[in-house]
């Protein structure tokens, strides 16, 4: 699929200043939309949507299917009636970084009320007829993944862990009378997590509509692998590397590199590629309808897992002893298109990229991805410098991976410096919009810029540090950092370098 020439603004929804803790689908979104309009800017990238578990990375969600419930806005709730006011007075004056135990400890309780609430005055409410007829279709509709999540979730809760493989022998295994009597059990906690996810993909396809007609698509992000405490491998136990515990035969992760001299023990479990490959990858076709759902472009995580991925034994610590086993390579991509027809896909092509992944990526057709950040150090990064770009390129300045432009900066070597300043002039301590500037002028059909280069910060609004498990995602927006004269300037760069077109047209 082809993509016009364009550029977009990474922003995570965790990172909007909303006001209860953390950012969400409410009208911080909404202002959000309107900057990107006012800026002329056709793309807003957002991370996985999916229900995060430890470390509260969206890379390891709990489900490849369910929203991010603490992303609902609490504000939009209570217009609908479902929660009073004052209920969440208190947490509407909430700001500044995220503070996830702190977030799902005030806000989820809230949540649940809402949505028991709903559940009990709905069916008998006027007002509320349309959206209980939407909830009834919305069930139906997604039953496919909701129903088993739905349980996952309220047993997830009711065992306090979220690590399936320590619930009950009957549970872990799925014996049909243990799934029976758990639903018997829970019906109401089941119906609570239904609604919930009803009210996530109901304001978040509000959203979409309002992005829409502004004329903004959103970049959705897939990552290759999901989390081993998630619904999808409980569920689904056959389609993984798993023993007769269930425990995982083999992790994924990446070997060293720039990032970790011990390279990246992600602790995923491996698909059974030749499984999902007898069914006609039918797991991954729903995953990718799902996909195609929420988001109208998709970036596909670790692409070149998909030619041939890193596979570590599950005893061992740290990714230095893997091994690389080949993947599905075209195959997968050719069930998927068709069940699902051509998919507006960009491939995450960072990281060890061999001739393979780049036959594979070109035999696709599918774009990959340049980062500015990574062309400075030595000759041998100079392919993610403009002058080696071909229109079939995603570039962006800095990804949620690398430390923001100005702290990059603030670290970079002098080589590194002496290289900006030998392409672009100097630039004193003020670099990041000589490369906003590069990246939106280069040919590259697609250029993206995250929120924080936007806004010329430094490392403490960097949103994750690979191999690091602890202290990331947090960041937020400023209330009032999206302004009028910062659309200004980037409605002006976008004009001059021939950006302000819909990537889909």
């Amino acid at each position: 699929m082809q993509f016009e020439r364009s550029s977009g603004v990474l922003l995570h929804i965790t990172s909007l200043p909303s006001p209860g803790g953390i950012g969400d689908l409410g009208p911080a979104a909404y202002a959000f939309v309107d900057f990107l309009r006012s800026a002329k800017q056709h793309i807003w990238q957002v991370l996985p949507l999916s229900p995060t578990s430890f470390g509260n990375s969206p890379y390891a969600g709990s489900s490849a299917f369910a929203g991010n419930t603490l992303l609902v806005s609490l504000e939009f709730l209570a217009q609908w009636g479902w929660i009073g006011a004052d209920r969440i007075a208190d947490e509407l004056a909430a700001a500044g970084n995220v503070d996830y135990d702190v977030v799902e400890a005030r806000k989820l309780p809230l949540l649940m009320e809402a949505a028991a609430n709903f559940l009990e005055h709905a069916p008998h409410s006027p007002a509320m007829s349309e959206q209980w007829n939407s909830f009834v279709a919305f069930c139906t509709a997604e039953s496919y993944w909701l129903d088993d999540y739905a349980l996952y979730a309220v047993l997830r809760r009711h065992f306090h862990t979220g690590a399936w493989t320590t619930w009950p022998e009957a549970l872990r295994h799925r014996k049909s009378a243990a799934i029976a009597e758990a639903r018997a059990t829970h019906v109401r906690a089941i119906a609570v997590e239904q609604v919930l996810q009803f009210a996530f993909d109901l304001q978040w396809r509000t959203l979409r509509v309002l992005a829409a007609q502004a004329g903004v698509r959103i970049l959705g992000d897939v990552a290759i692998f999901v989390n081993m405490d998630s619904a999808d491998v409980w569920v689904n136990p056959m389609l993984f590397e798993l023993d007769e515990h269930l425990q995982p035969v083999r992790v994924a992760g990446v070997p060293p590199d720039y990032f970790s001299p011990t390279g990246q023990r992600w602790g995923n479990p491996l698909y059974r590629w030749d499984l999902l490959a007898k069914s006609g990858y039918a797991w991954w076709a729903a995953r990718m309808r799902r996909a195609c759902d929420l988001y109208d472009l998709i970036r596909l995580d670790h692409f070149r897992g998909f030619e041939a991925y890193w596979a570590i034994p599950a005893e061992e610590k740290t990714a230095v002893k893997g091994e690389w086993v080949q993947g599905p390579g075209a195959a997968l991509f050719r069930a998927l298109e068709a069940a699902l027809g051509p998919l507006p896909l960009v491939a995450e092509d960072l990281g060890v990229i061999t001739e393979e992944v780049e036959q594979l990526r070109e035999e696709l057709e599918l774009p990959g991805m340049k980062v500015l950040q990574f062309g400075f150090s030595n000759p041998e990064a100079h392919n993610h410098l403009p002058h080696f770009y071909d229109p079939w390129t995603v570039v962006y300045t800095g990804t949620h991976d690398n430390d923001t432009t100005l702290g990059w900066w603030n670290s970079a070597s002098i080589t590194e410096r002496q290289s900006v300043e030998t392409l672009f002039g100097p630039v004193g301590e003020r670099p990041v919009w000589p490369l906003i500037r590069a990246a939106m002028a280069s040919v590259a059909s697609i250029a993206m810029v995250p929120a924080q280069d936007l806004l010329e910060l430094d490392s403490f609004a960097r949103m994750n540090t690979p191999a690091i498990p602890a202290g990331n995602w947090s960041w937020r927006a400023p209330q009032g950092a999206f302004t009028p004269e910062l659309a200004a300037r980037l409605c002006a760069l976008t004009e001059v370098t021939d950006r302000d077109n819909d990537p889909l047209a």
